[in-house]
C-alpha cells in the first residue's frame, strides 16, 4: 500500500505555514513525512497529526546537507517513493538593520537556512521523484522575493534566489515530470510573526494589506496542496505571491 498512496515531504513541519501545510497533506490523503530541527515540537506534530493519517517525523536541521540527505533517503525507504515536497523552514526576519548593519552572523545564518536549506533539499529530493516517475516541489519565499524591502537585506537576497533557484530547477526537469514552483507568502499570522511585531503594530501592519488582514497559514497551505495536483500539470516555474494584493501595486 505504501508505493501506491502519494507520500510528502515538509520542511518547517512543526508551526506555521509548514504545519498548515503538513496538516493538509494529511488530510488529503498523502503519507507525510515532518522534518523540523525543533524535535519536541515536531514530535508533538507527528502525535497529533497521526489522528488524522500516516505521518513520520525526522529530525533535521536544513542547513546540514548530510542530515537533509539521510531524511530524504529515510522518506523513501520507508514510503517507497516521493511525490511532493515543500521546503518552509526558515528563519525569523530581524527587523531594523540596513543593509551596512547587517551582521555577517544573521547573514549567514539566513543564505544557509532560506536559500541553501531549499537548494540541499531539492538536490536529494529530485532524484528520488524521478525513481517515482515524477513529482512536484513547492519552495516558499516571500514577498521579498518578488519585490524589495528596506532593513532586510539578507531576507530578501535569500527569497529573490530562491525564486531563481525555482525557475532554473523547473527548466531542467519539465521534460521529467518534476514539476518546480515557489510560493510568496504575505504577512502570514504565524507564531514566528507574532514573535516578531509588537502588538501595536499589528493595527497598522494589517492596515497597510489591500485586503485589510494578515493570511492565514492555511490559506497557503490551500495553494501549495493545488500546486501539488495532477490537474495543475501544465504549471510551473511560476512565483505565486499569496499577499492580499501587496506586490498588486
Amino acid at each position: 500500500m505504501s508505493t501506491r498512496r502519494k507520500v510528502a515531504f515538509v520542511t518547517g513541519a512543526s508551526s506555521g505555514i509548514g504545519r498548515a501545510t503538513a496538516d493538509a497533506f494529511v488530510s488529503r490523503g498523502y503519507a507525510t513525512v515532518l522534518v523540523d530541527r525543533e524535535e519536541e515540537t515536531g514530535r508533538r506534530a507527528e502525535a497529533q497529526l497521526r489522528r488524522s493519517g500516516d505521518c513520520m517525523f525526522i529530525h533535521c536541521d536544513v542547513t546540514d546537507d548530510d542530515a537533509v540527505r539521510q531524511a530524504v533517503y529515510q522518506a523513501a525507504d520507508v514510503y517507497g517513493r516521493l511525490d511532493a515536497a515543500f521546503h518552509a523552514a526558515g528563519v525569523a526576519v530581524e527587523q531594523g538593520r540596513p543593509t551596512a548593519a547587517c551582521r555577517m552572523e544573521y547573514w549567514n545564518l539566513v543564505i544557509a537556512t532560506d536559500l541553501t536549506g531549499i537548494f540541499s533539499c531539492m538536490r536529494h529530493v529530485i532524484p528520488q521523484m524521478l525513481k517515482s516517475g515524477g513529482g512536484s516541489i513547492v519552495n516558499c519565499a516571500s514577498m521579498a522575493g518578488l519585490v524589495g524591502a528596506a532593513n532586510v537585506p539578507a531576507n530578501v537576497a535569500a527569497k529573490h534566489a530562491v525564486v531563481g533557484l525555482t525557475k532554473a530547477a523547473a527548466l531542467e526537469y519539465a521534460r521529467q515530470n518534476v514539476r518546480v514552483n515557489v510560493v510568496c507568502p504575505g504577512i502570514t499570522d504565524t507564531e514566528m510573526f507574532r514573535r516578531a511585531v509588537t502588538p501595536g503594530m499589528e493595527g497598522a501592519l494589517a492596515e497597510s494589506l489591500p485586503v485589510g488582514r494578515f493570511g492565514q497559514p492555511a490559506e497557503i497551505a490551500a495553494t501549495v496542496l493545488s500546486l501539488c495536483d495532477e490537474s495543475m500539470g501544465f504549471l510551473t516555474g511560476q512565483a505565486i505571491a499569496i499577499d492580499g494584493g501587496w506586490t498588486a501595486r
